[in-house]
């Protein structure tokens, strides 16, 4: 399936799950994914991709979660939970935005309902679900162990990071953890309960959309948060300093997102640590982003390669340097371990001969954004005419404005350049990017749903470095059937699948 999936001709649209309709204040993997699949097949589109599955964290970003293992609570959909009777109808009624996500409210409702389901599971499940529940997370020990602990410790602490949780859970003294695993068993066993309800319905979800024809492309973050369960569990495997604190922070320099770089915080690895464990964490990282989805696309490719280390008392990104990063060392451990990888390289932003050496050794196919195309002249290696079969277009990604946002924002050289090339008069450009895009030599082209609906930019996704972002919603009545019939015919005609 992997080689089909990355040498053949096809074509996606990226929606992240949240942004799915539905009455529960954010979008799940309730009823309304099963009718984005089905939407997606009547629009002969055979790939989604959605941004990274994992809990949020600050700013309710999915790419600074609590762990790079688990999927995110908010994603659990509450109709399973009502039809096996664990939750009860008139608790899940409420009165949310229909076309934003308003985190503040939700997040803590949803959890609030989770944990009625739990207590209602632990009074009246099943022996085959109690068996089911254990057989999942017995197969899933090595890292639901820890998250499962490390969230139960996060509660009882807040808002204390784990460096300032007591000594002993924080240096994890085995008494100490002992201790803390027997005190806080029932939040454990609450958090464990969730994240099999994640699984469970990821699952159902993925097979509904392959008997659909319709394959996933998961997002991975190169970094994980600070406060994580992955940086408390394993501690030696980043850039810390002797009270747990990273010295250094992830981030990258100052490029066309944004003049002072963006300073992300994330800790950085300490590549020689997992180089000599065999990058064992990593290799498990990916066999779990494998066992959600299809295909994975990789955040940040370029840090591989080398990445930008940030002070972490600087509050930009701008005075920060180089480092070496694990090149194809990596790759080698992690084909070794999983076989052949399908690995999307999101290969953007300040690029070195050096980073395209590595994606090339790979294999994997790098990423062009068309929004990015018309800055320059006609050497710009964004454009069409300059692609090469491996390589993955998108008219824009999630860190883009809609087409039209940016259409209606560009500078005077792109707005020209942009017509010619496209032989557009200025109208429904959303379109004459997606058809430039379909068209082209590129193995998988990919829009935005944004821009398959004509959104203009009031319905970004991220505007990078700034807050407020990931609450973009949309309500069927806004999608008519004609949309899909015209990507259908586009998707056909440009010889996709």
């Amino acid at each position: 399936m992997t080689d089909s999936l990355l040498s053949q001709r096809r074509a996606g649209v990226l929606l992240h799950p949240t942004s799915l309709p539905g009455p529960h204040g954010s979008g799940d993997l309730g009823p309304n994914a099963y009718y984005f699949v089905d939407w997606l097949h009547s629009a002969g589109q055979t790939l989604w991709q959605t941004l990274p599955l994992g809990p949020v964290g600050p700013g309710y970003s999915p790419y600074m979660g609590s762990s790079a293992f688990a999927g995110s609570p908010m994603l659990v959909a509450l109709e399973p939970l009502l039809q096996s009777g664990w939750l009860h109808a008139d608790a899940v009624a409420a009165d949310f935005d229909a076309l934003q996500v308003d985190f503040e409210r939700v997040l803590p409702w949803r959890l609030a309902l989770l944990r009625q389901a739990f207590a209602g599971f632990e009074a009246q499940a099943s022996a085959p679900e109690r068996l089911a529940l254990a057989d999942w997370a017995a197969s899933q020990q090595h890292w639901l162990d820890d998250y499962a602990l490390f969230m139960a410790l996060d509660q009882a602490y807040a808002p204390a990071l784990w460096p300032q949780w007591p000594q002993g859970v924080a240096q994890r003294q085995p008494q100490a953890m002992a201790a803390a695993r027997k005190t806080h068993a029932t939040e454990v066993s609450f958090w464990t309960f969730v994240q099999w309800q994640f699984d469970v319905q990821w699952q159902a979800l993925k097979n509904y959309a392959h008997g659909k024809g319709v394959q996933m492309v998961g997002d991975l973050p190169i970094f994980v948060a600070h406060h994580s369960a992955d940086c408390w569990a394993r501690p030696d495997l980043y850039v810390l300093d002797a009270r747990g604190q990273p010295s250094v922070v992830a981030g990258v320099p100052p490029d066309f997102f944004s003049a002072t770089g963006q300073r992300w915080g994330n800790p950085l690895y300490n590549w020689q640590a997992m180089h000599d464990d065999g990058y064992a964490w990593w290799v498990a990282r990916v066999r779990r982003q494998l066992a959600l989805a299809d295909v994975i696309r990789i955040d940040h490719f370029r840090g591989f390669a080398d990445y930008w280390e940030i002070p972490a008392d600087e509050p930009t990104a701008v005075n920060g340097r180089w480092r070496a990063g694990p090149g194809m060392a990596l790759f080698n451990a992690l084909t070794a371990a999983l076989g052949r990888l399908p690995i999307i390289a999101e290969d953007l932003g300040i690029i070195t001969p050096e980073v395209v050496a590595l994606r090339e050794q790979t294999g994997f196919p790098g990423m062009r954004v068309l929004e990015f195309a018309f800055s320059g002249d006609a050497g710009h290696p964004f454009l069409p005419h300059n692609f090469v079969p491996n390589t993955v277009v998108y008219t824009g990604t999630h860190d883009n404005d809609t087409v039209l946002g940016w259409w209606a924002t560009c500078t005077p050289h792109e707005r020209a350049l942009a017509l010619q090339y496209l032989g557009s008069d200025g109208t429904d450009m959303h379109w004459a990017l997606i058809r430039a895009a379909w068209l082209s030599v590129a193995r998988l082209a990919l829009c935005q749903f944004q821009d398959v609906l004509g959104l203009d930019g009031s319905h970004r996704m991220n505007t990078p470095g700034t807050m407020g972002c990931w609450r973009w919603r949309f309500a069927w009545e806004g999608v008519g059937p004609q949309v899909a019939q015209r990507l259908a015919r586009l998707t056909a005609v440009s010889g996709r699948r």
